[in-house]
């Protein structure tokens, strides 16, 4: 612990743990993924999310639709992916949770290891809200499903909405059920629980987007929608300003891939090294970009078919759409549907990061699993409580001005803090000498089949990407 990797046991590498006096290791194994697949759906659905489908299409229509795509995929080769093969590679190299990786890897005497509590607080701040929100998923799937907006006009639908967000009942017991559902299959174990119930949960995410995407783009009137959002309009873009594009692309194309706060790292701890890190983190991009852009081909489609303007964050999901299904033939199917797809989005982040949550107990405390659910079980629960409370009871506290919550103030201090200067730390650890190193990065990230990160990429990640994650840090703060 805290030396050289090379300096390690050849146990401590494969994850074993020191030995003691008896030859015995005083660590059980750590667990690994079963395949290939479950290590690409587990890292892609911890980065699909929310985000993906009430912001990603908004915001390309906003910036000139087809221009913007273009500039997204553009930060997201040019920024995401190289720190995503990072985080991979950290986690691969120390067999570790965020919480003890950088321990492994660093110097004798360098404090590096402190952004694994960073990391740590990243995940557990990101639940305490991403847990309430899933549980609005969960429940208008239920409300879609069982009818409850057949006949409601506009207005009772949004009454619907501010009902829902006014009752500490129905939120409490709708985040309780997330986050007893997630403990619940990160207890049963890596391969068995977690990696089983996200290979078939994306599974069936997948083939539900495509099936709303396809019924979306054959609504009449739907073709005025896809225009919108695909074809590039340099108008558009000027309207809204051609800097300011520039750096909503850039947001967009980082945070989606949630990276910063070790939630990739892990899942990097319990791969082998048959391939390399920048084509799994390519194949997850893909998956990522996939579902964002295809998100759109469902709302733009839809909303422009029934004249209604594709509004921007929650009003989008909980008030416009539900009115798009009220008009649809079948809508209370189309819109279970697309509740049930909300859900699977979010409860596949939430099963990524409690599984981070989890190993960081069990490598810091030296919890079994079990154990280590159990703990989580109820601090997650009693943390979730402030996101559930700020919209009722506690409505009056407004952290970040009038009409703000408590959700707000958890979101800006994961999204503008801990996500952007967690990933800065991970690059340059991974880039200079005073960290892990360049060359024993490439060489981790290399190693196996696959696309293979070119030495020349060094100049770019040591003196440019630092500048550009800076940049996005600035402009998180004070933009």
């Amino acid at each position: 612990m805290g030396g050289v990797p090379d300096r390690r046991s050849s146990h401590t590498v494969l994850g074993y743990g020191k030995m003691n006096k008896t030859g015995r290791s005083t660590n059980m194994e750590r667990e690994k993924l079963g395949s290939r697949m479950g290590f690409i759906l587990l890292s892609a659905g911890c980065a699909i999310g929310i985000g993906n489908v009430w912001r990603f299409p908004y915001i390309t229509g906003m910036y000139g639709g087809g221009m913007f795509v273009v500039l997204y995929l553009f930060f997201l080769v040019a920024m995401g992916v190289p720190v995503m093969t990072m985080e991979f590679a950290v986690g691969r190299a120390s067999r570790k949770s965020v919480v003890k990786s950088f321990t492994e890897l660093e110097k004798p005497g360098q404090k590096w290891h402190l952004n694994g509590y960073l990391g740590m607080l990243g995940n557990y701040v990101l639940m305490m809200f991403y847990t309430t929100v899933a549980g609005w998923m969960l429940y208008y799937f239920y409300l879609m499903l069982s009818g409850r907006f057949t006949g409601k006009n506009t207005e009772e639908v949004a009454l619907v909405f501010q009902g829902m967000l006014e009752d500490p009942v129905v939120l409490t017991v709708c985040m309780v059920i997330i986050v007893i559902s997630g403990i619940l299959i990160c207890s049963v174990g890596l391969q068995k629980g977690v990696e089983k119930i996200t290979k078939i949960m994306m599974v069936l995410l997948l083939f539900i987007i495509i099936v709303l995407a396809v019924r979306g783009m054959t609504l009449e009137g739907a073709m005025d929608g896809l225009k919108f959002y695909l074809v590039p309009d340099l108008q558009r873009m000027k309207d809204a300003g051609i800097l300011e594009t520039v750096v909503a692309a850039m947001n967009q194309a980082f945070f989606t891939l949630s990276l910063g706060i070790g939630a990739m790292a892990i899942f990097g701890s319990y791969i082998d090294k048959k391939h390399t890190l920048l084509g799994e983190s390519v194949n997850i991009a893909i998956l990522d970009t996939f579902v964002a852009i295809v998100s759109g081909l469902i709302i733009f489609p839809t909303c422009f078919a029934f004249g209604i303007s594709p509004d921007n964050g929650p009003s989008l999901i909980f008030i416009t759409l539900p009115n798009v299904f009220n008009h649809m033939a079948a809508g209370r199917i189309w819109g279970a549907l697309f509740f049930m797809f909300m859900t699977f989005a979010a409860f596949s982040t939430i099963l990524a990061v409690f599984e981070n949550i989890i190993s960081c107990g069990m490598d810091l405390f030296h919890f079994s699993r079990r154990k280590s659910c159990l703990v989580n079980l109820a601090a997650l629960i009693a943390l979730s409580m402030p996101c559930v409370l700020g919209y009722n009871l506690w409505s009056g506290f407004q952290p970040l001005g009038e009409g703000s919550a408590v959700l707000d103030l958890e979101d800006f201090i994961v999204s503008n803090c801990l996500l952007p200067i967690g990933s800065l730390i991970y690059l340059l650890f991974c880039v200079t000498k005073y960290g892990w190193g360049f060359d024993k990065y490439l060489k981790e990230a290399n190693t196996g089949e696959g696309l293979k990160i070119p030495k020349g990429i060094r100049i770019y990640v040591t003196y440019i990407l630092p500048v550009l994650l800076i940049l996005l840090i600035l402009q998180g703060w004070f933009g």
